[in-house]
């Protein structure tokens, strides 16, 4: 069973429900769910104030939650209401516990919810549904008491398609963009390292130059004095056998 989801309502759905709701105010009287002044049993019921579901879908559940405060200790019971195009309609009197019917309801009366589900749904079932909980044991107005209603309007498929190939069509292009930057920016890194690698490579044979230089000129430098060492040293030699050879 898929959940139901909320959406922003149309300013035809609008008037539907403003319109649905009128009538609600007046046959809420014909059913005696009419609750009166200050009572010392008081009923607040709760219910989604729309729902949208696809015809494919299969089923929808209308959730409903009450509480209560002075009320007799006895269990409240539950009733279930559509207001449609046609006559309102007074759902599961017989009481609705089986999947198989139309109709469903479930009761946790102990936690204060109840729910109505609509089973095989057709844009037949867009209508107004109430929920009602009451306590018969109660003769007090204020042990009556409805739901303000859930709008439930089932779409054809033909808008969720729309939607679909909308959504999808702009993944499409989101995917596309960034494939499209992905590449842009792969290149301009992949050129920026290259850059830089030929930058380093010419900044290395560039010093490798300068030692090579460096080293030539210190060896060239070695080599003369070692050249003219020995010529140093015969002429100290040349001049002390000549000091010599003069003394008498």
């Amino acid at each position: 069973m898929h959940s139901a989801h909320h959406r922003t309502r149309t300013p035809q759905e609008m008037e539907t429900v403003k319109g649905g709701r009128i009538v609600l105010g007046l046959e809420i009287n014909l059913i005696l769910f009419y609750v009166g002044g200050a009572h010392d049993c008081m009923i607040s019921v709760h219910q989604p104030p729309y729902l949208e579901v696809a015809h494919t879908q299969g089923a929808v559940t209308i959730p409903c939650s009450f509480s209560h405060k002075g009320c007799p200790s006895t269990q409240p019971e539950s009733l279930w209401f559509r207001y449609g195009a046609e006559q309102p309609e007074n759902l599961c009197a017989d009481s609705c516990t089986g999947e198989a019917g139309k109709f469903t309801v479930k009761e946790a009366l102990t936690e204060r919810e109840v729910s109505l589900t609509v089973n095989r749904v057709t844009q037949n079932d867009s209508a107004i549904y109430i929920c009602g909980i009451f306590f018969p044991k109660s003769k007090e107005p204020g042990a009556k008491r409805t739901g303000e209603g859930t709008v439930l309007v089932v779409k054809e498929m033909k808008e969720q398609h729309s939607l679909l190939i909308a959504v999808l069509s702009l993944l499409s292009i989101y995917i596309t963009g960034a494939l499209v930057i992905f590449v842009i920016l792969s290149k301009s890194k992949s050129n920026s390292l290259r850059n830089k690698e030929t930058e380093d490579s010419q900044k290395k044979k560039s010093a490798r130059r300068i030692f090579q230089e460096i080293a030539q000129e210190l060896y060239s430098k070695r080599h003369m004095e070692t050249r003219q060492q020995p010529d140093k040293d015969n002429t100290f030699e040349n001049r002390r056998a000549l000091s010599n050879h003069e003394r008498p």
